[in-house]
Order: C-alpha cells, then sequence, then structure tokens
C-alpha cells in the first residue's frame, strides 16, 4: 500500500537532514514536496512564510538579543561581571565553580541564549577554574556547560520568543514565569558544586581585600545595569519585549564603546557578520518550520494527538509527565528551536483541552528544552565546551551527571507545583 502524502513527507524530511541538509531546509523541502502530492499551489509555502514573517513583530526580538550577547562577548563587560561574581562567591569552597553559576545568572538576565553564555563566559571561567591545576579540565567544562542553561531560563530569553510566536501566550509573563525556576537552577548547581568541592577538597580562593570591593563593583555597575534597564523597561510599561531586545543592543554597544572603550570598529564589523549568520540559521529555522506547520495543520495532526492522548484518559499532571519525557527524549536527538517549532505546537491544543495554563506549559517546555543541550548524544552544549577544552566528550558527560539530576529537581518542582513559575506573573497582574 502507497504510505501517506504526510508520511512521504516526513520521509524526505528525515532523509535531507540526516543527508546533511541543514533541519530548516529540509522542513521547506518536505513540505513543497507534500504540496506536490496532494495538487496544491507550490505558492502557498511561500504565502506561509511570508505571512509567518511579516505578522510576527515578536521575532524581531530574537536577531536582537543574539547582537547584544555578541557585544558584551566581544566588549570588556563579560570579564568585569566575572571580577564581579569573583568578590561575591569566590572565597567559599569550590569559590570559582559557584562564580561560574552566579555569572550565568547576570548574564543570563542580558543575553537570552545558552551557546553564548556558554562560549563568551565560559571561555574565559574555564581558563580561570584551570589555571595552576586548580579544577580538572572537564569539571570546569561541565559545570559551564550546565550553567549556561539558565541563560533561556531567567529572562530574556530566546526559546521563550519562540513559544511565544507558537502558542500565543504572553512574553513579558512567559519571562517572569522563568524567574524563580531559574535562580532554583542556580542555587542547586551551587549546592552540588559545593558538595562535590569538599569531597574533592578543591582549593578555597584568596578573598579580595576589601579596599579592592568598591572599585570592582563600580567598574562592572555599567554591565549589571543592563539587565535591570531591560526588566524595568518591560515590565513598567515603557517597552515591548521587542523594543526591550533593541534597547538591550544598543545599550551594549554603548558600554563596550563608550564606557569601557573596548570594541573598535574592526570588531562591531566582526560582530554584525557573527549576529547576521546566527540569526540567518535561526531564520531559515523558522522558514522550513511555517511551511511544515502548514502541512501539520491541514494533515490535523494536533487533533489526532489530542485523540490519542485522551484515550489514555490522562490527567493534566499525567500529560505534564509525558511531555517532560517526551522532551527529555528529543532533546537528546534535535536542536532546541526545532522541537519548539515543530514538537510543541501539536502539543498545545491538548494543553489547553485539559486546562494546563499556557505560561506554566512554556516554561516546563523550555526548561526540557535546555537539559537537552546538556544530554548525550547531541547535546549542542557538551559539544561547544568539548571544542573550547579539547577534552574526550564522555568525561564531559560522566562530570555532567550529578548537575543533570539536580537539574532534573527543579524540573519536577516547575511541572507538579505550578506555583513555583505562576507566582511571579500572578504578583505582577496575570490572570491565567
Amino acid at each position: 500500500m502507497m504510505p501517506s502524502p504526510f508520511v512521504l513527507c516526513v520521509i524526505v524530511l528525515v532523509t535531507l537532514a540526516v543527508l546533511g541538509l541543514p533541519i530548516g531546509m529540509s522542513m521547506l523541502a518536505g513540505s513543497i514536496f507534500y504540496l506536490l502530492l496532494v495538487g496544491q499551489d507550490l505558492g502557498i509555502a511561500a504565502e506561509q512564510v511570508l505571512n509567518g514573517l511579516t505578522g510576527s513583530y515578536v521575532l524581531l526580538a530574537v536577531p536582537l538579543f543574539i547582537l547584544a550577547a555578541d557585544l558584551m562577548n566581544t566588549g570588556s563587560l563579560t570579564d568585569r561581571l566575572l571580577n564581579f561574581c569573583l568578590i561575591l562567591v569566590g572565597r567559599f569552597r569550590g569559590g570559582l565553580g559557584h562564580v561560574n553559576v552566579v555569572s550565568n545568572v547576570i548574564f543570563a538576565g542580558m543575553s537570552g541564549s545558552a551557546v553564548a553564555d556558554a562560549v563568551g563566559l565560559g571561555r574565559i571561567v574555564i581558563g580561570m577554574m584551570t589555571r595552576d591545576g586548580k579544577y580538572p579540565v572537564s569539571y570546569a567544562a561541565a559545570i559551564t556547560a550546565c550553567s549556561a542553561v539558565i541563560g533561556p531560563i531567567v529572562p530574556p530569553s530566546i526559546p521563550m520568543v519562540i513559544y511565544a510566536l507558537v502558542s500565543d501566550a504572553s512574553i513579558g509573563y512567559l519571562f517572569l514565569g522563568g524567574v524563580v525556576p531559574g535562580l532554583m537552577l542556580g542555587v542547586v548547581f551551587m549546592c552540588t558544586n559545593t558538595i562535590i568541592s569538599r569531597v574533592r577538597k578543591y582549593p578555597v580562593e584568596q578573598a579580595v581585600p576589601m579596599r579592592e570591593i568598591p572599585r570592582i563593583a563600580f567598574s562592572a555597575f555599567p554591565a549589571l545595569m543592563l539587565p535591570v534597564i531591560l526588566l524595568f523597561g518591560i515590565y513598567g510599561g515603557i517597552m515591548t519585549p521587542t523594543e526591550g531586545a533593541a534597547a538591550a543592543a544598543a545599550y551594549a554597544l554603548l558600554a563596550a564603546s563608550l564606557f569601557y572603550r573596548a570594541i573598535s570598529f574592526r570588531q562591531l564589523y566582526n560582530v554584525l557578520c557573527s549576529s547576521a549568520k546566527t540569526s540567518t540559521a535561526i531564520g531559515m529555522l523558522f522558514v522550513g518550520a511555517l511551511a511544515f506547520n502548514y502541512v501539520v495543520t491541514i494533515e490535523n495532526i494536533p487533533l489526532s494527538v489530542q485523540h490519542f492522548i485522551s484515550g489514555f484518559q490522562l490527567t493534566s499532571v499525567g500529560f505534564l509527565v509525558l511531555v517532560n519525557l517526551l522532551l527529555l527524549g528529543l532533546g537528546c536527538l534535535l536542536e532546541g528551536s526545532t522541537i519548539l517549532l515543530v514538537i510543541v505546537p501539536i502539543l498545545i491544543p491538548t494543553a489547553k483541552l485539559l486546562g494546563i495554563d499556557l505560561v506554566h506549559f512554556g516554561v516546563v517546555v523550555v526548561i526540557n528544552i535546555m537539559l537537552g543541550l546538556v544530554t548525550p548524544p547531541f547535546g549542542l552544549l557538551l559539544f561547544v565546551v568539548a571544542n573550547l577544552t579539547k577534552q574526550p566528550l564522555m568525561s564531559i558527560v560522566r562530570e555532567c551527571v550529578p548537575f543533570l539530576l539536580a537539574a532534573l529537581l527543579v524540573l519536577a518542582l516547575a511541572t507538579f507545583v505550578p506555583e513555583t513559575v505562576l507566582w511571579l506573573p500572578k504578583l505582577m497582574g496575570y490572570k491565567g
């Protein structure tokens, strides 16, 4: 029996992706093949793409947050933030591990990208941790990779912008919903680092002299003001999240060029080129997803999934457990944006039917996808830090295990205790 057009579409998509074609182009090619098989006008693919891109103002936030992160990594903002974190937590057992975590929490309020955090902070903090053999390189790489997942959970967050695009949930309340789980991740990672540091007797850093603290804090002040300006601007009603992303990029440029005088015209040109390349890669993913989601919609796949799941008579809690297992599994194999653009839209109608709050659901989804970045065999952050440190992948994975177990505890709390996500949004007026 001849397979259905949708099955053939998926076969084409998977085959092209396996052969090395970027996933966005694979989805676009599969979608065009489907339209050809069912006899629809091939121009529908272009129409869906144009409607999706031109009708989504929020999508502009993605390249702007990428530009802000690249500007901070190129300027000296990262160095100054690390020095500030050193005076906060460097004096405790495993102090540089704590610096790694705390700096990611602070940097998370600026970049919205886990990879940007791992590359920008990671290169410097791994060097600090491994200098003079203080920490094993694989441990420094592991805590860097795991800490970087905090970035897209604490606002601003590129994955949350994408989720808002596919779910129509409020970006502002999604950002607020990620604050408590993100801080919880920071706390459990620091606790895990403390336990490991005590067992392995990692060193205590020499305390920064009191006379140096005001100078270091003042030096970091312009960088520390970026998340303050961004979040107060958004939640004070002064600017939308997209305008906030533009303000973040403008402020990062201002801080790097005027306050710190740490970026040249040549470096600025390179930053713009790098940001454009990254934004284009993500843009191609959007293009493919918009075309493929049209195919998914006309095939009534979300309704079919809804009927399939209703056959199991799952409660909202049971559904969330199933979603966690599904996304953790897919996170081992697929890139996060692909999951958000292709898989999550299929699950949203069922979540609505079961009465699950879409802000709560979105934060749980993003946490799952971020954990996928540090789970083998295709955890992107594992490859990033392995490339930075030239360490075998499996040695980094072994060191990641305690941090992953701690992160799963936070995921469980966010899943089964919705108030951990919704408390802050409700405090700011969210009605659910």
